[in-house]
């Protein structure tokens, strides 16, 4: 049996003007999430993306198409209604962020992490106002409690939208520093990427790859990338 997908049902996917912001229109119809809310995002930026999605569908729509749909949909459904839980749990990423926990041989990884981190810890005092301190070896240590503090705070000014995207942008790095990083237009997304995957490179330079994980980093990266297309589109309008 082939798999089952619902056929596409409208001519056409529009932006309107909405309450709290932009919907997405069908033929006319709104939108609405999984959860029957009203598919409403901030900006005219972010709606365009996501009627483009519904836009672009062939004969049968296929979800795993429309990642600006499904991450406005969590936004909605699940980061608003447990927005402050959702940040409590990022800030944590500050305590045990991937920049600070370093290798204790060998020299050349230790010098090669020294040399690429270092300066995005240096990013973080200034820009961010938090000094967090590297580690060798694997053993948590406590970071600064006003570093802490304050990266707290900042993760609590984000609302519901960019809060998903954010949540991406840390989790997929195991940094709360690089997170930050990816919302600063300055920074380059690739780059911090591969800031991300540091160790990762090294062992495939060193070992040689492996299909597999390589596949999955892949994944890993587009996502990443999305989550920053997604945040930086919920600050232009």
């Amino acid at each position: 049996m082939s798999e089952w997908a619902p056929r596409r049902f409208y001519t056409e996917a529009t932006v309107t003007e909405a309450e709290g912001g932009y919907g997405i229109a069908l033929d006319g119809r709104r939108v609405m999430t999984p959860g029957k809310s009203p598919l409403v995002v901030p900006t005219r930026a972010l709606a365009e993306a996501i009627a483009a999605e519904w836009a672009a569908q062939g004969e049968k729509i296929a979800p795993e198409t429309m990642p600006f749909t499904r991450t406005a949909n969590s936004a909605i459904e699940k980061v608003a209604p447990q927005r402050a839980a959702v940040a409590d749990m990022l800030a944590e990423y500050g305590d045990s962020d991937l920049l600070c926990y370093r290798a204790v041989e060998p020299e050349p990884l230790v010098a090669l992490q020294s040399e690429r981190w270092d300066p995005m810890l240096a990013w973080a005092a200034e820009h961010l106002g938090a000094a967090l301190e590297p580690r060798a070896g694997l053993m948590h240590a406590p970071q600064p409690a006003e570093a802490l503090e304050r990266l707290a705070a900042r993760t609590h000014t984000l609302d519901h939208f960019r809060l998903a995207a954010f949540h991406d942008l840390v989790a997929l790095t195991g940094s709360l520093v690089l997170g930050f990083a990816a919302t600063d237009p300055a920074q380059d997304p690739e780059a911090l990427w591969a800031l991300s995957r540091l160790d990762e490179t090294w062992q495939e330079e060193t070992w040689g790859i492996d299909e597999e994980a390589r596949e999955m980093s892949e994944n890993k990266r587009r996502a990443f990338l999305h989550a920053h297309r997604f945040f930086a589109h919920c600050a232009t309008d």
